[in-house]
């Protein structure tokens, strides 16, 4: 705990019976959305044929692939508007909102016709839906990562936000699941005719059970004690615009994390496949093995940087993805056989871990609570639909013109704009989010701090 701190009463039983519905209401209704998100790209091996005829694999996967990468484009109008909603209405309307959003998405996708049903209308269904979840997912990262932060404790807010990846990466998880479970009850033919729209329909009735959830949350105390206040403000552009050094903040602390983090999973498998030549069941079973380590890491990376602070599990992740990506992926393109491929997947996804782990509680600890939600969504979203959404697009092109290897240095460059990033900014462990915090500060002795302990005006 920051000696700048008071030390923080023990909670009551209903203080903390309302952090554990928060924790499990935010993780699970983001795993649902995540779930829908990234199991476009597992099933895309599969549906890309029906969707987009032609008789080379790669340019259909490049036609998916585009439409990730539009999906990712609608991820700032979807920050912009629900960022702003949940600055205005709250945490928990936008929470709700979201997973709505996605749930209607998914059964879009789930009853779309095929090229040979209805020419490029299952297309452009194909695309309106992942619009929709664009702007969904966009929302969504910003409120759950708004949500998870202020309701923890301030002591654990590294921990407790951490838990957006592990639901971020179970939702990734429960779609391979589903994805191996179906290559073993189903025939390549059944995958290919009709068992890719199984996923996307379990999401579609997922996503009841977590609205129900999402509807018994309660708002959070940061938020609360400002939502009396008449402030017209709250949530806009304008006020987004005062805050403008941390929104360029969030998005260079953001682009080598997303490229990173997108490169070692959803690109994975398919690396996996098309590079190193591996058999479709066992990149699936590297890439699950891989992400529920990576998953079970988060907290473990949150806590610490609870202790030790934000700036040194950033600045480790930048210098390790800078330095390594080129060799791991390299290796990863000669690894034809499981034991391999994981040890090497899991490399990457430790280090990784140095930024999924905290970037959520760093990015909300950045801004007041008036535009908290605004000030992670907006830049953060800008930052993945120019880099994230693009980061399979740009691998797949590299491939097809016969140079991938420049894809590692993408990366690699990526990783480096945000080291710099890191070394310069303060750590934001210290942030009070709350007047009750500001409060707690005030009362509490205040030694000197060195620049790299400074925090961000709370204004």
């Amino acid at each position: 705990m920051s000696p700048t701190s008071a030390v923080p009463a023990s909670p009551s039983g209903r203080e903390r019976g309302k952090r554990r519905l928060a924790l499990v209401g935010g993780s699970l209704g983001n795993l649902v959305e995540w779930y829908d998100w990234f199991v476009y790209s597992s099933f895309a091996l599969y549906f890309a044929d029906s969707f987009f005829p032609g008789d080379n694999p790669t340019t259909q996967l490049i036609n998916t692939a585009g439409i990730i990468a539009v999906g990712f484009l609608m991820r700032p109008v979807g920050g912009w508007v629900l960022g702003r909603a949940a600055d205005r209405h709250g945490r928990k309307s936008a929470l709700t909102l979201t997973v709505t959003m996605m749930s209607v998405a998914a059964l879009l996708i789930a009853i779309a016709p095929t090229y040979g049903q209805a020419g490029y209308t299952g297309a452009l269904i194909l695309l309106f839906a992942r619009l929709l979840q664009g702007m969904s997912i966009g929302g969504e990262y910003a409120a759950s990562a708004t949500y998870l932060t202020e309701a923890s404790a301030r002591d654990r807010r590294g921990l407790g936000s951490s838990f957006q990846y592990v639901s971020m990466t179970a939702g990734q998880l429960l779609g391979l699941a589903v994805l191996i479970s179906l290559q073993h009850l189903m025939t390549a033919d059944q995958l290919h005719g009709w068992g890719w729209r199984v996923p996307f329909a379990l999401g579609a009735v997922f996503a009841i059970v977590v609205f129900w959830i999402r509807r018994r949350l309660e708002e959070t105390d940061a938020f609360t004690e400002q939502a009396g206040s008449p402030d017209d403000a709250r949530g806009s552009l304008t006020l987004l615009w005062q805050h403008r050094r941390q929104a360029l903040l969030v998005m260079a602390l953001t682009l080598g994390g997303t490229v990173a983090y997108y490169t070692y999973t959803t690109y994975l498998t398919k690396y996996l496949i098309g590079s190193a030549g591996m058999a479709k069941d066992t990149a699936a079973l590297v890439s699950f093995t891989a992400l529920f380590v990576f998953a079970l890491l988060q907290p473990l990376a949150g806590a610490l940087s609870d202790r030790i602070g934000r700036r040194p599990l950033l600045i480790t992740f930048a210098v390790g993805c800078t330095l390594g990506t080129y060799p791991i992926m390299t290796a990863l393109g000669a690894a034809s056989s499981y034991w391999p491929a994981l040890g090497l997947s899991l490399l990457a996804l430790v280090i990784v871990t140095g930024y999924t782990s905290i970037n959520a509680a760093v990015k909300a600890e950045l801004f007041p609570t008036r535009v908290r939600a605004l000030g992670v969504a907006l830049p953060y979203a800008i930052a993945n639909a120019l880099f994230g959404g693009t980061a399979e697009y740009v691998a797949l092109w590299f491939k097809d013109a016969g140079h991938e290897t420049v894809f590692f240095w993408y990366v690699s460059a990526c990783a480096l704009v945000s080291l710099v990033t890191y070394v310069l900014m303060p750590d934001t462990r210290n942030a009070a989010l709350s007047r009750a915090e500001e409060a707690a500060d005030d009362r509490a002795p205040q030694p000197a701090r060195s620049p790299a302990e400074g925090v961000v005006p709370q204004a």
